[in-house]
């Protein structure tokens, strides 16, 4: 339930898949933001006489100049899809992408076709980065190694499919879930955390493809126990999209230090356990470096953030990172 002394907002389930897909347009502007498009249209791909499927979309993801995306998405609903039925379905739209990269070019060219708006937007943002042309921009994106990036959004997750996402697969999957809720007068809210909205943050500072570092607070205990004595750090929480960009981690410690306080390379990041969160190894024991301390309390990391080796040994404080 959502409250005010003014309105009482109670969980309106969608029945639907297709209701789902129509609140994910109505919130798209706010749910994707602006350096991202949205395709709705479902249009199959794979090879004829192999696996062929259906997503429910794609979104281009401009936010990196230096390495757009493409995402092919999964709306689906918890009540309605087993476990099993969604992991396989992501499987074979990866499956399908790979074999059939020509035709998801044409299949989104399509699309933008009759979008001149999002057209117009992708031009310029080819135009801006030295692209020849939209077509160029597009083969350049999905012919890319590993270029296959997945968007599941579903009404609730569990911690179960949460934990297969991580595990079962080698490819990106990023989910967003999304509620809707309605008072007595048939007004509607939803409810949601827009498309790697920590991600949009941390970078209004840094530009994302400068990225190559986390900054996970710690304790002044787990941090001596494990980050300095076992060379490693565990159950944080990742953009899995954003790992391969990882490749240092940071330590900022807690008060009453509240500083960034050392540094170390990554060697590998593993799944954590069973769980949805990761484990980073590190390359050699963390190194100290010269503090980069809390100046505004609302700067303190509460969980992991985004920045660059190069900008926190450039920092004087937080407020120069966040």
């Amino acid at each position: 339930m959502l409250w005010n002394k003014k309105n009482k907002y109670s969980e309106l389930p969608f029945d639907k898949e297709a209701e789902l897909e129509d609140a994910v347009n109505k919130v798209k502007e706010v749910l994707f933001g602006e350096k991202r498009i949205y395709l709705d249209d479902k249009k199959k791909i794979g090879e004829k006489g192999k696996t062929n499927n259906l997503p429910d979309g794609y979104l281009i993801d401009l936010t990196d100049s230096q390495d757009p995306k493409i995402f092919v998405v999964e709306n689906d609903l918890a009540s309605h899809q087993h476990l099993k039925h969604i992991a396989v379905q992501i499987l074979e739209f990866s499956l399908s992408f790979e074999s059939s990269k020509v035709k998801v070019k044409n299949v989104i060219k399509e699309m933008l076709q009759s979008r001149p708006k999002e057209l117009e937007k992708l031009k310029s943002f080819a135009q801006k980065n030295k692209y020849e042309n939209v077509d160029y921009l597009l083969e350049s994106i999905i012919h890319k190694k590993e270029s296959f990036n997945a968007l599941l959004i579903i009404d609730e997750l569990s911690d179960e499919l949460e934990t297969v996402l991580i595990s079962k697969f080698k490819f990106p999957v990023e989910v967003i879930t999304l509620k809707r809720y309605q008072n007595s007068s048939d007004e509607i809210l939803y409810e949601f955390e827009p498309f790697l909205y920590e991600i949009d943050e941390d970078t209004k500072k840094i530009e994302i493809s400068d990225i190559d570092t986390i900054v996970v607070p710690a304790h002044e205990d787990t941090f001596k126990e494990t980050f300095v004595e076992q060379n490693c750090w565990y159950a944080i929480p990742l953009n899995s999209s954003m790992i391969p960009k990882i490749k240092y981690i940071a330590a900022y410690q807690v008060a009453p230090i509240s500083a960034i306080t050392h540094i170390a390379e990554v060697k590998k990041i593993e799944q954590w356990e069973d769980t949805s969160k990761y484990i980073l190894h590190f390359s050699e024991p963390a190194k100290k470096i010269d503090e980069v301390k809390l100046q505004s309390s609302n700067k303190a990391p509460q969980g992991p953030r985004y920045s660059s080796k190069e900008r926190i040994f450039e920092a004087n404080t937080l407020d120069d990172l966040f």
